[in-house]
């Protein structure tokens, strides 16, 4: 298909494809002349792709670009696992307290990640929070929260076994981490409303 195509399938202005293109978020089409090119299923996904990191996974343009890179590269998928949790955190963030650092430790136990886990830090720091807003956590709240996040990774993984190619793979690995917050969040507002309504 040509640009204008591209556009309509995709629903997306030429203008942005086009800045796509010159960022290097999407791959070229194949040269038909010298203002012209074509592009196929491989652009189309792309675009869906770039637009789900920074519509609904909210990343920044230069976020979503490092995370694409790391699909399109040759790092091992722990790696670009890494790399797209590294993404969702941007800007200056406060260091957590240590004792929030051994809280997550001590529920975590058994459990193999590095000091620098992007998700061990943000959940220091969310404590922290609860802990500055007297917020009494101690009935057995934050070890189900563990409970269901060790469930839900283990249902990522599950996901990944059943994809084939390492391209596919890894972007299967950047769509669960980034949207797979959102979509446990919107979830579980759901569950909320359904126990609440039970009552």
């Amino acid at each position: 298909m040509r640009m204008r195509q591209l556009a309509i399938e995709s629903g997306l202005p030429i203008a942005t494809i086009k800045f796509y293109l010159r960022e290097r978020l999407l791959h070229e089409g194949s040269r038909e002349g010298p203002n012209q090119a074509i592009y196929d299923d491989t652009h189309l996904r792309r675009l869906a792709l770039i637009r789900a990191l920074t519509v609904t996974g909210g990343l920044s343009l230069s976020a979503a670009k490092r995370v694409i890179d790391a699909v399109d590269s040759d790092l091992p998928l722990p790696e670009v696992f890494e790399v797209a949790q590294r993404s969702l955190h941007t800007g200056e963030l406060s260091e957590p307290s240590q004792s929030a650092l051994r809280s997550v430790d001590e529920l975590c136990t058994g459990w193999h990640f590095r000091e620098d886990n992007p998700g061990r830090l943000e959940a220091a720091r969310v404590i922290d929070m609860l802990e500055a807003v007297g917020q009494d956590y101690t009935h057995g709240w934050l070890e189900a929260y563990v409970e269901a996040a060790l469930c839900a990774a283990q249902a990522d993984l599950v996901e990944l076994d059943h994809v084939s190619g390492r391209e596919a793979k890894a972007a299967t690995v950047v769509l669960g981490t980034v949207l797979g917050d959102h979509l446990f969040a919107a979830i579980r507002r759901v569950a909320q409303e359904h126990l609440t309504n039970r009552t």
